[in-house]
């Protein structure tokens, strides 16, 4: 099946039908971006991989769902060169569940459809993670329980009780007092005054005031309205409240206190000739009609959201997808266990994280076991499945220790974690100093993952570039000799993954761009003038690195 072959017209003189092996089963890859000079007679990259000698060794990269489903030159490359692609944040549940928990599997399931047809693998997304995690599901799910409550009555003043003269209560500026009108006395509320009517009672938080009073003016007016720190917006323009003259008129205000205000009252504002008169005003309250879930509530809360989440994305899948991170950076540097000398999982205290409330130790057991559940109950396998812990800045040798320590506690309760995504952060440097530390680190990192006994994988494995100084190098100024110099690390990196990760435990290497970015990380270069991708060193090393050479 050949797809969109009017692109052929515009990707420049170079856009010639596909080479045979850029043939996937009955998939064509449209447009070829591998027969550009230099390098054009070489096969596609995973072709190089002998896989008798390393049967588990997979070559993947990373690309946006929107890009590959597309069908277009990134596509093409994706599945003519990698074993397998994943897809970053974008089919996490972040982007897919929205703040009603409706789950929105549409670019995800057009994705499946089609790797399914051209036999092309996929690396799932992590299942779990903090960075990208349904926040505003989690919110709504785990908000306070609404309850019932009755309205408390609060404090009332009849101005009719008291004598004609000056306003005793606060005038925060202008003019109130005492009269008589319509046979009784009120208070009257000069122009461009603004004056207490009623306060001095404590507020509760979160409570919802009504304030009633009755008003009168002899010509048609507009005030505004404050209550305890907060302007209340009426229906008349710009937000003024409205008065017909001629005839009492009850008021009603409803409102919240200001956050930081703990002393209630209702202030009235008048402005440029317009007076009001004001009898007969009383303020309750409907106390917070919420309550804090309990412990056991909050707890079935989220083992419903983690069931719901693995049976929604496990029933999209249908066991398509075999490999997952199954957690995405759990490990808080700048939280230490007491007595252990190693770092904590996240938690926070500014929203909701999943194993805020499962617990450090049962975080993994509990959604390992229900992914697990979710993946055999929508036609899988689980002796297909596997589950890695992605994690970052694992070179830090405290990081390694803590990461290995929580998946050993997280084995130990039926967790089943299969191997270590490790996300790595290379660069060359031209000081040889410089680049003989940056070996080393990379060594002893491989060192460590190897002694886990795990399935091991990097991802992100992109190598930026650096002059002497340590400035980076873009792609836009990297000469010929420095690529063949990045070139030649990227070529040792792969070497050295492959001869120290025992080949049955090698989960494969995880390009993070394929082509160039601000940063020479690509397999390919943008040709300035056409657009092309051109394959560069990095592409010629990668054969030969996987080929053994």
């Amino acid at each position: 099946m050949t797809r969109n072959l009017s692109l052929l017209l515009v990707t420049g003189a170079f856009a010639v039908s596909c080479a045979d092996y850029n043939e996937t089963y009955n998939f064509k890859a449209d447009p070829d971006p591998s027969v550009i000079v230099p390098y054009k007679d070489m096969n596609p990259v995973k072709s190089y991989i002998d896989r008798n000698t390393y049967p588990n060794m997979s070559l993947g990269t990373t690309l946006k769902v929107s890009d590959f489903n597309k069908q277009e030159l990134a596509h093409a490359a994706a599945v003519t060169n990698f074993d397998d692609v994943a897809f970053g944040t974008t089919l996490m549940s972040g982007s897919i569940i929205n703040a009603k928990g409706v789950m929105n599997f549409l670019d995800m399931s057009d994705l499946l459809d089609h790797v399914q047809e051209i036999d092309v693998s996929v690396y799932g997304s992590p299942i779990f993670a903090n960075d990208n995690q349904p926040d505003d599901w989690l919110n709504t799910l785990t908000a306070p329980i609404e309850i019932p409550v009755e309205y408390v009555e609060g404090k009332s003043v009849d101005f009719n009780k008291k004598s004609v003269g000056p306003y005793d209560g606060t005038i925060v500026k202008g003019k109130a007092e005492i009269v008589k009108y319509d046979d009784q006395n009120v208070l009257r509320i000069s122009a461009q005054s603004s004056v207490r009517i009623i306060e001095d009672f404590e507020v509760a938080p979160l409570a919802k005031y009504t304030t009633t009073f009755y008003a009168k003016a002899d010509k048609d007016i507009t005030f505004d309205v404050n209550f305890s720190g907060n302007a209340v917006p009426g229906s008349g323009t710009s937000g003024k409240w409205p008065l017909k003259q001629g005839k009492w008129t009850k008021i009603v205000v409803e409102a919240q206190s200001s956050p930081d205000e703990s002393n209630g009252y209702l202030q009235i504002e008048t402005a440029r000739g317009i007076t009001i008169n004001i009898k007969n005003v009383s303020v309750g309250y409907y106390p917070d009609n919420h309550r804090p879930q309990t412990p056991k509530e909050l707890s079935d809360t989220i083992h419903y959201a983690v069931r719901t989440w693995c049976e929604g994305l496990m029933n999209i899948n249908k066991s398509r997808i075999t490999s997952f991170d199954l957690i995405d950076e759990p490990i808080d540097i700048k939280a230490v266990l007491p007595d252990k000398g190693v770092f904590d999982i996240k938690h926070s205290t500014e929203k909701i994280y999943w194993q805020d409330v499962l617990g450090s130790e049962n975080y993994a057991p509990v959604v390992a076991n229900e992914a697990r559940k979710a993946f055999k109950e929508n036609e899988g396998d689980v002796n297909e499945l596997k589950f890695f812990i992605s994690e970052n800045g694992l070179e830090d040798n405290k990081k390694w220790e803590s990461l290995k320590y929580w998946i050993g506690i997280w084995d130990a309760k039926g967790a089943k974690i299969d191997g270590i995504n490790a996300k790595v952060n290379l660069s060359y440097s031209e000081d040889a100093a410089t680049q003989k530390a940056n070996q080393a680190t990379f060594e002893k990192l491989l060192d460590n993952l190897a002694s886990s006994g795990k399935l091991i994988r990097l991802s992100n494995f992109d190598i930026t570039y650096k002059n002497a100084e340590g400035t980076a190098v873009p792609a836009k100024d990297i000469t010929e000799a420095q690529r063949q110099k990045l070139a030649d690390y990227y070529a040792y990196a792969i070497k050295q993954y492959m001869s120290k990760i025992p080949n049955e435990k090698q989960a494969g290497i995880c390009k993070g761009n394929m082509v160039d970015t601000n940063d020479p990380v690509g397999l390919w270069a943008i040709d300035n003038t056409t657009k092309d991708w051109v394959r560069t060193a990095t592409y010629k090393a990668f054969c030969d690195a996987l080929s053994g050479q």
